[in-house]
């Protein structure tokens, strides 16, 4: 009985025997290469041009670095550890050039905004004033009339626009079949809508109120209907995406126990989807909450406080802003003051609102084990 026979030793064409394993660098490389790339790319634009431009700066520290852990990682480790570790570097700078801007709009608005945004700002009322003894034209700054008029617009807005959406959602895709010609007709009039400038949207509330009130037509809810053109379309697609991710096995196991479809679908649809609708309204009120032109056609601007949206117009925080800063007073830093805390309020609005989403999504979630 012959004694078992060794494998034979693979062996590389070119370099002998091929290697199992690899070197490896460091675990924390990648900070310290880019740290000293940028500290050498940063010395050397300071020797040649006595200046250090930030933009020119982060550029060559990028490509620099790029191909300094790729060949610094080919040698050390392999050719496909340098192609993954160069690849992540190219996602890694490309995410934040798409997040840079972002950062410094919020720090922006957040520096400025800060300055003039406390309580008293908050609960004034913003405007001229005449001071009879002086003679003097005194710029009080205030946003209560524009906080009150968001949430009153926006507020009247969602009122409308999320019975309508998900209800249109429902009919898509829990009624109707896929060969109705009404299911064609609203899901094509849904992407018309998805699609309408914004100022159009303004536009058609003005002129469909004009028709009917008159000429000064200026109110909030004209301005609300306006931004109902703009959010049941999002209402609708995102509600309509999310109940059919709804498994057909929940609607199939309520039917055969007897309960009728409409309960099916309120207790069972729809609070599973409760989640995902809950995200896409606040995505819908923050599409809209900012909104300059169709609330500045439809409701025009005022520095009065207004908090009857069925007549006279109204201010909202982002007219403000604009109204503000493009239209400013004799006092001009004061206006542009004005216009970065109103900017700032707005901001603030949005993250509160997203926050409601996120806690009631959690509470409506389906319960798990």
């Amino acid at each position: 009985m012959s004694a078992p026979t060794a494998a034979p030793e693979t062996t590389d064409r070119t370099s002998g025997p091929a290697r199992l394993t690899s070197g490896r660098l460091p675990r924390f490389i990648e900070p310290i290469v880019l740290v000293a790339v940028a500290a050498a790319v940063a010395l050397v634009l300071f020797v040649v041009t006595q200046h250090l431009n930030i933009a020119v700066w982060l550029v060559l520290t990028a490509v620099f670095y790029l191909i300094a852990i790729g060949v610094g990682s080919s040698i050390v480790e392999n050719r496909r550890k340098a192609v993954d570790r160069v690849v992540r570097g190219i996602v890694t700078a490309f995410f934040v050039l798409a997040v840079a801007p972002l950062i410094s709009t919020l720090w922006t608005v957040v520096a400025q905004g800060i300055k003039v945004v406390n309580w008293t700002f908050i609960t004034s009322v913003g405007g001229s004033t005449f001071d009879p003894n002086t003679l003097a034209v005194v710029n009080t700054p205030g946003a209560l009339q524009s906080i009150v008029g968001t949430l009153i617009i926006t507020g009247i807005a969602t009122l409308i626009s999320v019975p309508i959406g998900i209800l249109t959602a429902v009919y898509l895709t829990e009624y109707s079949l896929p060969t109705n010609p009404l299911r064609r007709t609203i899901t094509f009039l849904v992407d018309v809508m998805t699609g309408i400038p914004s100022i159009v949207a303004g536009l058609f509330a003005f002129s469909l109120f004009a028709l009917i009130v008159g000429p000064k037509a200026f109110s909030g809810f004209s301005a609300s209907v306006a931004l109902c053109v703009l959010m049941i379309p999002i209402v609708v697609r995102s509600t309509e995406e999310m109940i059919r991710l709804v498994p057909s096995e929940l609607r199939e196991a309520s039917l055969a126990l007897g309960v009728p479809k409409s309960t099916t679908i309120m207790k069972v649809v729809l609070r599973t989807a409760a989640s995902g609708i809950v995200t896409g309204v606040v995505l819908a009120i923050a599409r809209v909450v900012g909104e300059t032109a169709p609330i500045f056609i439809a409701a025009s601007f005022t520095d009065n406080f207004n908090a009857n949206p069925f007549r006279d117009p109204m201010q909202t925080l982002a007219v403000q802003a604009y109204t503000a800063y493009s239209f400013p007073g004799k006092d001009i830093d004061a206006s542009q003051a004005q216009a970065w805390g109103a900017a700032l309020l707005l901001v603030i609005l949005v993250v509160i609102f997203n926050l409601i989403a996120r806690i009631v999504a959690k509470v409506f979630a389906p319960k798990v084990r």
